[in-house]
């Protein structure tokens, strides 16, 4: 095993705790579960409802992947945290194939938790893999 990359990229969303926005191994990209933060305007109000928090949250998430030479298309898994699971998991199934080609949806968690860092109603985390 090579050893770790810690990649904190510069236009990336501002941390919301102490963490690189992405480690490296052997290729394996593992992401940091972002926010539906503004990364220009970071201390600006969140959103309003799911849907614009996750496509904020993909917005973000795409900033990190393409700092870092990626792209949704490099996604293996998602981990999705939802505050209000009975209430938004159709909503945000909605959106979700939208954001992958037809076909090439990575694998994929959610899971109902009972809060997020800065009041957020929604939190992903990706894994994603470096073409050889």
């Amino acid at each position: 095993m090579s050893a770790p990359i810690y990649h904190m990229v510069a236009s990336g969303p501002r941390p919301v705790a102490p963490f690189s926005h992405a480690v490296e191994v052997d290729g394996w990209v593992f992401v940091t579960g972002q926010m539906p933060t503004n990364p220009e305007a970071p201390d600006a109000p969140l959103p309003a409802g799911i849907q614009a928090q996750t496509r904020r949250v993909i917005d973000n998430l795409k900033v990190v992947l393409g700092g870092i030479g990626l792209g949704l298309e490099h996604v293996t898994m998602a981990r999705i945290y939802l505050t209000e699971f009975e209430r938004d998991y159709d909503a945000l199934n909605a959106l979700w194939p939208g954001f992958f080609e037809p076909g090439k949806l990575p694998a994929r968690t959610t899971i109902g938790v009972t809060a997020l860092a800065v009041g957020a109603l929604v939190e992903i985390d990706l894994v994603a893999k470096r073409p050889a």
